[in-house]
């Protein structure tokens, strides 16, 4: 299949981790088709993650939850999308409704990628997902590798601008943050409650990091803040809430600026990876061989033993075998944190 020279159209309308996680799809489309006009249609809330993306032409913001929560909203985008000229090849990232009829209606001469089972049958090319052998950023790969491409990654990339980094400067420098100070973020939240390390715990890591000269930055969502504030509250020592002060896109600007990064399983934790942060995970129920940290530069403490590819995470809680993340011990997280940062020279 001829990807260069071609005017391909991306959709994807996932949550924020996923969103993160096909970036390195993107940079490598990129490469195999470097004369093409590359459209992306994203989530509006999630558009920072390729706002500023250089591999993409266009950035096509769907509000999934407000005018375009209908057939009639998916079918103006679409519309929006046309007007701009025909489209050559449309390449659906997600097998839900949603997406896949936005996909359909695009009315592409060649439409790929996955499908819902109800759209398959308008399909050029359909790919499969492969759940259980590869992570989740190689899984979107396989896409092109489907279409008959080899294809190297660079990793998860979100690009900043000036302005989130001068307003996350300007953030730290106001809480006494200085260039020399080493700087660790902690995000102790997640939308799924089974994947959150007990909070005392984050309270104590970070005191004990506090009390040997480190600065101490809590991130996280508007959702987040009254639980970090908990944190806050049992903490002995100073510590920053930059919780619910940045969008996504400064987020990755406050999280680039970290020397480690300590956090669940979330949305946030690729966002730092995407800037290179070291990393020191806490994981479970979830398979971190499939959705963990993209990345040489982690740490991944585990409160399962085995995990059984053919079960999902739903299927493992329901089960209610699962034991949850307090069975990581502080003194484990520690000795990871200590490993991240001597790698980093910080130590």
């Amino acid at each position: 299949m001829e990807l260069d020279g071609k005017r391909i159209v991306v959709t994807f309308l996932m949550h924020l981790g996923d969103v993160v996680l096909t970036t390195p799809f993107i940079h490598a489309l990129r490469k195999l088709a470097p004369h093409s006009h590359i459209t992306y249609v994203i989530d509006k809330k999630l558009a920072d993650v390729y706002r500023h993306n250089p591999y993409i032409d266009a950035l096509v913001e769907v509000d999934k939850k407000g005018v375009h929560n209908s057939i009639g909203g998916l079918n103006q985008i679409a519309k929006e999308i046309r007007s701009q000229g025909a489209v050559d090849v449309v390449i659906n990232l997600h097998p839900n409704e949603r997406t896949s009829y936005l996909a359909w209606k695009l009315k592409a001469k060649v439409t790929t990628g996955m499908s819902h089972f109800l759209f398959r049958p308008f399909m050029t090319k359909v790919t499969r997902l492969n759940r259980k052998t590869v992570h989740a950023a190689q899984m979107y790969m396989n896409v092109l590798e489907q279409l008959g491409y080899a294809i190297e990654h660079e990793g998860l990339e979100i690009f900043t601008s000036p302005e989130w980094d001068e307003k996350v400067q300007a953030f730290y420098a106001s809480h006494g943050v200085t260039e020399t100070d080493c700087l660790i973020g902690f995000n102790i939240g997640s939308a799924v409650p089974e994947k959150r390390w007990p909070k005392e715990r984050f309270a104590h890591i970070a005191d004990t990091l506090a009390k040997e000269g480190y600065k101490i930055v809590f991130f996280g969502g508007p959702m987040d803040e009254e639980m970090v504030q908990d944190v806050l509250d049992t903490m002995t020592e100073p510590a920053i809430k930059g919780t619910g002060q940045f969008s996504i896109g400064e987020l990755a600007s406050a999280m680039k600026r970290c020397d480690c990064l300590i956090t669940n399983d979330s949305g946030p934790m690729h966002v730092g990876v995407s800037q290179g942060v070291p990393i020191v995970a806490l994981y479970g129920p979830s398979n971190p061989a499939l959705y963990g940290p993209f990345t040489e530069k982690a740490v991944v403490l585990e409160s399962m033993e085995d995990y059984d590819v053919n079960k999902n995470m739903k299927q493992v809680l329901k089960e209610g075998n699962y034991k949850g993340l307090s069975v990581i011990s502080e003194e484990s997280v520690l000795a990871g944190i200590r490993t991240m940062l001597e790698r980093k020279g910080m130590k």
